[in-house]
């Protein structure tokens, strides 16, 4: 899938992508953002696992973009052109790109973590919000990003000692991402997401994580701090795994509808 356009946020050059709906579905009212998550893209995180084909049969017009120094987006090398601040800047340029009033905003893993700060900075264009790939480690945070930086940044895979950081190398080189990007992305401000934060969201919200997902903690911890949020456990599934779930992407239709219906 070819991307369709680019658009500007902050001076940053992003990728977009946009499907409608399938001819004879149902039209939406709404249309759903997809925000992927650290190393992927939108082709790894949403395309090749069916979403998009997922959600314009149901009837949406599905969009996702390539985060700044992801994909086919525009590569920056300092810090300071990353962090969740401009990361949700980013979706709320794309939103004003197409001229869209309010939409469904999932995202996974690091996606997650930026609407989170969709929510907190511009929830006024959105109808609901799901945190995929991401439990209280949204709170809790996943650590010292350093070794996987360095990890990014090192020679080859082969130079990585430390698994997990070894684990983000060889995705990233799946992906065919830029080190540099990625290792600055994951250098910049770890602004904190505070269990008030996540309190004060008032729209439809869910929280969808794999049973085996240690990267994200737990699922149904988060939803609890959000008032009238949903938990879909994805069974049997790890971080990598959960993405093209059928239990994923049935729950999140389901939970859609069910605020169509409201």
């Amino acid at each position: 899938m070819e991307p369709t356009g680019t658009f500007e946020s902050s001076g940053v050059r992003l990728a977009y992508f946009v499907e409608e709906p399938n001819e004879n579905a149902p039209k939406r009212p709404f249309p759903i953002v997809l925000v992927h998550g650290f190393a992927s893209n939108s082709h790894m995180n949403w395309i090749t696992p069916s979403w998009f084909q997922t959600l314009t049969k149901a009837g949406y017009t599905t969009i996702s973009f390539d985060n700044r120094g992801h994909g086919l987006s525009e590569k920056r090398h300092n810090v300071e052109d990353y962090g969740a601040d401009l990361m949700a800047g980013d979706v709320k340029a794309l939103v004003d790109h197409l001229s869209i009033k309010q939409a469904h905003i999932m995202g996974y893993s690091m996606g997650a973590r930026i609407s989170a700060f969709v929510t907190r900075d511009y929830p006024d264009i959105m109808r609901s919000v799901i945190f995929a790939g991401m439990g209280y480690n949204l709170i809790r945070g996943i650590g010292n990003p350093e070794p996987i930086a360095r990890a990014l940044e090192a020679n080859t895979v082969d130079d990585v000692t430390n698994p997990a950081a070894r684990n983000f190398r060889e995705f990233a080189e799946q992906t065919k991402s830029d080190m540099l990007s990625l290792a600055a992305c994951i250098r910049s401000t770890r602004v904190p997401v505070a269990e008030e934060m996540v309190g004060a969201i008032k729209i439809p919200a869910m929280v969808a994580v794999g049973t085996k997902d240690v990267i994200a903690g737990d699922g149904a911890k988060l939803a609890e701090l959000i008032p009238g949020a949903k938990h879909l456990p994805i069974t049997d599934r790890d971080h990598m795994r959960a993405v093209g779930d059928p239990i994923y992407k049935k729950g999140v239709l389901e939970f859609l509808n069910e605020i169509e219906e409201n």
